[in-house]
């Protein structure tokens, strides 16, 4: 079974992303904001992260920079999902190393098929 790593300050948004991944056989973790995240990367197989970008504690591309340190995570692919649609901030998040750029409001299925794209890739 593969792993997904949800990250995200809103409770709502890691429930909704949490049962579509679920309903699709996916096993998820949830974290509350980036620290918390890192904290749960304790060496088992993720085989993909979904994160918000603006969380309290630790943003999203500052999680993202940390993750790409870990040996363990280092490929790992990260989806960015986010209400930020700036070209800036896209090019930040790619630049740290984020794979794909899903903009909230989403649809759980636009959602699904950059993760499957990912996690097969």
């Amino acid at each position: 079974m593969k792993t997904i790593l949800i990250v995200d300050d809103s409770i709502s948004i890691r429930q909704v992303v949490g049962l579509t991944l679920r309903a699709n056989g996916y096993e998820v973790i949830e974290a509350c904001d980036g620290k918390d995240a890192l904290a749960k990367l304790t060496g088992q197989k993720i085989n993909l992260i979904i994160s918000d970008v603006n969380m309290p504690n630790m943003d999203g591309i500052t999680m993202l920079k940390e993750i790409k340190q870990l040996p363990a995570y280092r490929f790992t692919p990260v989806i960015m999902l986010t209400t930020e649609g700036s070209e800036q901030k896209k090019e930040e998040g790619k630049a740290a190393g984020a794979k794909a750029w899903v903009v909230k409001p989403f649809k759980p299925e636009q959602m699904l098929l950059a993760v499957q794209k990912l996690i097969l890739a």
